[in-house]
């Protein structure tokens, strides 16, 4: 075999392993690649092994289909009431289209980005500042509402948008601050002067109902001093009608029942602690009657009552 049928030979291997390598195009998971043929737009290849026309068919592009964090530079937004905030924001896009993804626009990610810069000022343009500060959540529904509508012809999913700071300048951040301070202050008085009230109040209903227990103590103590009176004078009523009745009931006339009831009255006078004594002027006259009453039981054969015995 001479020199150039061996070089023919080698220069045929060559050809064939480049053939063969140009022919075979391995698609990794979660990637898609987009195949054309002579210029034009062919298929897309899915991950795998996969076979093409060399020379004729060209892979266009390899399109990552998980989904991806873009990080977006903090962006200064003007708020309705003229406050100018710098709002740091991370974009979770998805790829759900790749031949439109590549088709449809240059460069998908930077147009996600214009895109949330010009949506944000709009939302945020909408807004106070107070409002701005404590919405977090409603601007990321705004966000992916609009991004959403634009995106879904690029072939792209926005699954999700996050604030990760809203930046006042630097005077507000001062001013609220002073206004954090003062509610704060202001609540911390307030509640004090809860405390201080509840106090005063539990106070008064404690004393209140000390003076409304001494008021029922010293109802009850004369309630019960009272009914002990009544006790005591209906029972010496009692004895006195029965000691009368037994009196009538042996025949005595009225000057001798008369006679018992001023020895009875008596009685009572004596048992007093006052110094001062008042004897009856006819007091001869009703010793006289009373002894005469003693002989007059005697000689029934009964026992004098208590309130004709001499004390």
């Amino acid at each position: 075999m001479g020199l150039g049928a061996l070089i023919g030979l080698v220069l045929l291997v060559l050809l064939v392993v480049v053939v063969l390598a140009r022919s075979a195009v391995i698609v990794v998971q979660a990637q898609s690649i987009l195949l054309q043929r002579l210029g034009r737009y062919h298929a897309t290849l899915e991950s795998g092994l996969h076979l093409i026309i060399p020379f004729i068919d060209a892979v266009r592009a390899r399109v990552d289909l998980r989904e991806s964090p873009r990080e977006l530079k903090p962006m200064p937004v003007i708020t309705k009431d003229n406050a100018t905030v710098s709002i740091d924001i991370v974009v979770y896009l998805q790829v759900t289209d790749p031949r439109r993804a590549i088709y449809e626009i240059t460069d998908y990610a930077i147009g996600v980005e214009r895109l949330v810069q010009t949506s944000l000022r709009n939302v945020v343009g909408d807004m106070m500042l107070d409002e701005t500060l404590t919405s977090r959540e409603r601007i990321n529904a705004l966000l992916q509402q609009h991004l959403d509508e634009a995106t879904d012809k690029w072939g792209v999913k926005v699954n999700r948008i996050e604030l990760r700071s809203i930046d006042p300048p630097a005077d507000v951040r001062g001013a609220m601050e002073k206004q954090m301070i003062a509610e704060r202050t202001k609540r911390a008085l307030i509640t004090q002067a809860e405390g201080e009230k509840q106090a005063a109040i539990l106070r008064a209903e404690g004393e209140r109902q000390a003076v409304i227990l001494a008021a029922e103590a010293a109802k009850q103590a004369r309630v019960l001093e009272a009914q002990g009176e009544s006790e005591a004078v209906a029972t010496l009523r009692q004895g006195q009608t029965e000691g009368l009745q037994q009196i009538a009931a042996v025949g005595f006339s009225a000057d001798q029942l008369l006679a018992v009831q001023a020895l009875e009255t008596l009685r009572q006078t004596v048992g007093r602690t006052d110094k001062t004594i008042l004897l009856p002027t006819d007091l001869a006259s009703v010793l006289g009657a009373a002894g005469a009453l003693g002989q007059v039981w005697r000689g029934a054969g009964q026992a004098p009552p208590e309130a004709a015995a001499t004390r």
